[in-house]
């Protein structure tokens, strides 16, 4: 765990002074104003506190549509090749997925990029130097295989400005209001309408499935009761959004508690093609099944591939 003193001198989120479109000359530059303290590595922060800030100079293979971006983690390259796996055990990749978990916010940079022979795209290249473009979060993170070998990829969409708390995190209210070490937060907390697109789920399919598992969790077995009624919720096994393009159909669709939807979605709870239950490398049991409710092998074998040794 982190220490305060630590938060304090290297926070997460924006740096004061520094605003969008600023222009450092160089990674030293950079450095010196806290925006990304690594020199080298792309990435900066760790497993405990979350990732600080990312840089994309095209030295992987990476997505970037300026609002969002599909981020390549770091390792497995020499001489600018790939050459082996990446994982997300390493420093920097555990760092993003843990500001994914918490929903931090990470710094993003954009530097000129290499040449074409080396795929670089980097959205709107500053004409030197590295920009500083914003603060994004990271909304998933998966293995991805090119040409042969796993990547680690992480999708992040650009934070807007009613997502940034104006507020320094470490701000108090007045003594007599405020008598905690935690965040002062906001008395009045703003309210924006949302535009976009979202992907319809049907919720009769997601409520009978449930009802044919007598609302209990097909992975650890407990079933919950609220005021007399069972609760669980139906979890997509390959997601329907974030470019996985599951279907809303009941063989891509597991009756889970909670606690196992959450961990099954961040890739800590795996069932094996035996229907092996493993939750955060531990085997807890078997998946429950009905033979009114059968599951599709493919799904699984999707959602386990996207998640391998993510667990360790």
């Amino acid at each position: 765990m982190s220490s305060p003193g630590e938060a304090e001198k290297f926070p997460l989120g924006e740096i004061p002074g520094v605003t969008v479109g600023m222009i450092f000359v160089d990674r030293g530059a950079l450095a010196a104003a806290g925006v990304h303290r690594e020199r080298q590595a792309g990435i900066t922060g760790t497993a405990a506190r979350g990732a600080e800030s990312i840089v994309l100079s095209g030295g992987y293979a990476d997505i970037d549509e300026g609002e969002t971006i599909v981020y390549t983690g770091h390792g497995g390259q020499n001489a600018g090749k790939q050459v082996e796996n990446q994982n997300f055990l390493d420093r920097g990749n555990a760092a993003l997925k843990t500001s994914m978990i918490k929903m931090t916010p990470v710094r993003v940079i954009r530097g000129r990029g290499k040449t074409k022979a080396r795929n670089a795209h980097i959205h709107n290249p500053p004409p030197s130097g590295y920009r500083y473009d914003g603060l994004y979060f990271v909304d998933d993170c998966y293995y991805e295989e090119v040409k042969g070998l796993r990547l680690c990829r992480f999708r992040l969409s650009k934070a807007s400005q009613v997502d940034v708390i104006a507020t320094p995190l470490n701000t108090l209210l007045e003594s007599e209001e405020w008598h905690s070490d935690l965040p002062a937060g906001n008395k009045n907390p703003g309210k924006r309408a949302f535009e976009g697109s979202r992907v319809v789920r049907s919720v009769q399919l997601a409520n009978e499935v449930k009802a044919l598992h007598d609302h209990t969790c097909q992975a650890c077995g407990n079933r919950l009761e609220v005021s007399g009624r069972g609760y669980a919720e139906g979890a997509h096994i390959r997601a329907l959004s974030g470019g996985h393009d599951g279907p809303d159909e009941p063989d891509n669709m597991l009756c889970l508690c909670p606690n196992c939807h959450v961990l099954f979605d961040y890739g800590a709870l795996i069932v094996e093609k035996d229907y092996s239950v493993f939750r955060n490398g531990q085997l807890i049991g078997k998946l429950r099944t009905n033979p009114k409710h059968p599951i599709r092998d493919e799904h699984l074998e999707y959602h386990r591939q996207r998640y391998a040794d993510q667990v360790s």
